[in-house]
């Protein structure tokens, strides 16, 4: 695959993103305050807040096309469907989230087209995050048309094109990044490509190297099927925390039960928080479920962003000096918020 460029995108503190053009070894810094979706709908403010240490997200920024219908899909004739275009993407969803949930400083690391890259930016910017994209010349923003069932369930199913998403790749990198960082997080989604694969290698030597602990969420159970389970645990080796669904801590350990199943994954990774869906989650240390923490009762819309908003508030908790069972109850707070609402981001503050 022609790779753009080999120049590393570098973060800007500020008020502002980074927005580099791989091919001409541009920065370009936009202050960017806002912005208007390709559908016309308007943004807000992001607020200022206060903490220390920072959370840098390395991962996915999609456009989704949500369609909320109720009932099956008419199959070759139309289905009446309330349409919508929104950001999205796992990396920046669990971003937005984290500074929404109160998280002074997040980074974000992410590839998009040049299509949307400067809507995607202002959202971001909006949204409370640092963003530093990558812009590539040649592939288009990644999109998800989101099929949602307006059922009691609300469940979704994705149809993905990647698109530039899955492009990021070791160039994209700088050891500077983690200047000034506390929490590394990783979507999993950067391990279904091969140069995602590298840019992880990389990104977990830099991060050990610094001392700065490393989560990761596995992010599709449909995915993992096609990596293999073996290559997966072969690659999460030295994350610190890992962050399935319930579906993929049973995919990952062969086992029905998705208390059991995180308690066998952490013998492979020290922390283990299974999000449980209405179930609430399950965090396990050392092969043992060390808690089970209730869901917040919700009246759910679109479970589009319930396990990125978990995984958002979940790390901000963290990086607040919550332990594990209390930063799961915060991530339980924020899925219960997120199902109600359409699409995976927060609502915006200010």
């Amino acid at each position: 695959m022609d790779k753009p460029g080999n120049g590393a995108a570098v973060h800007h503190p500020g008020n502002g993103a980074a927005v580099h053009h791989p091919g001409n070894g541009a920065a370009v810094h936009h202050p960017g305050n806002g912005g208007t979706a390709p559908d016309g709908s308007g943004s807000g403010r992001a607020v200022s807040r206060v903490g220390d240490g920072a959370l840098l997200v390395v991962g996915d920024v999609v456009t989704d096309v949500i369609a909320r219908h109720r009932g099956p899909l008419a199959s070759g004739t139309d289905t009446a469907a309330a349409v919508r275009t929104v950001p999205g993407g796992a990396g920046a969803n669990v971003a937005c989230w984290a500074a929404y949930w109160g998280c002074a400083d997040v980074r974000l690391l992410g590839r998009v087209g040049v299509d949307t890259a400067a809507w995607h930016e202002r959202e971001l910017t909006a949204g409370g995050v640092q963003p530093c994209l990558v812009v590539d010349p040649q592939a288009p923003t990644g999109t998800v048309i989101c099929l949602v069932d307006t059922g009691a369930a609300a469940e979704r199913t994705f149809l993905t094109d990647s698109g530039a998403s899955l492009r990021l790749e070791p160039g994209d990198w700088s050891d500077a990044m983690l200047d000034g960082v506390a929490r590394l997080h990783l979507s999993g989604y950067l391990l279904f490509s091969e140069q995602g694969r590298a840019l992880v290698a990389v990104a977990l030597e830099s991060a050990r190297a610094r001392g700065v602990p490393v989560s990761l969420d596995p992010a599709s159970a449909g995915f993992l099927v096609e990596l293999g389970v073996d290559r997966f645990l072969a690659l999460v080796e030295g994350v610190d925390v890992l962050l399935p669904s319930r579906d993929e801590a049973c995919l990952l350990t062969g086992l029905p039960d998705g208390a059991d199943a995180a308690a066998k994954l952490s013998r492979h990774v020290p922390l283990v928080v299974a999000k449980q869906g209405a179930d609430g989650a399950v965090v396990a240390r050392s092969g043992t479920v060390s808690a089970h923490v209730p869901a917040v009762p919700a009246t759910p819309r679109d479970t589009t962003g319930a396990g990125d908003s978990f995984t958002g508030a979940f790390l901000a908790a963290l990086l607040s000096g919550a332990g594990p069972q209390d930063a799961a109850r915060e991530g339980c707070r924020a899925g219960a918020l997120a199902v109600e609402r359409v699409g995976g981001r927060p609502p915006r503050r200010g």
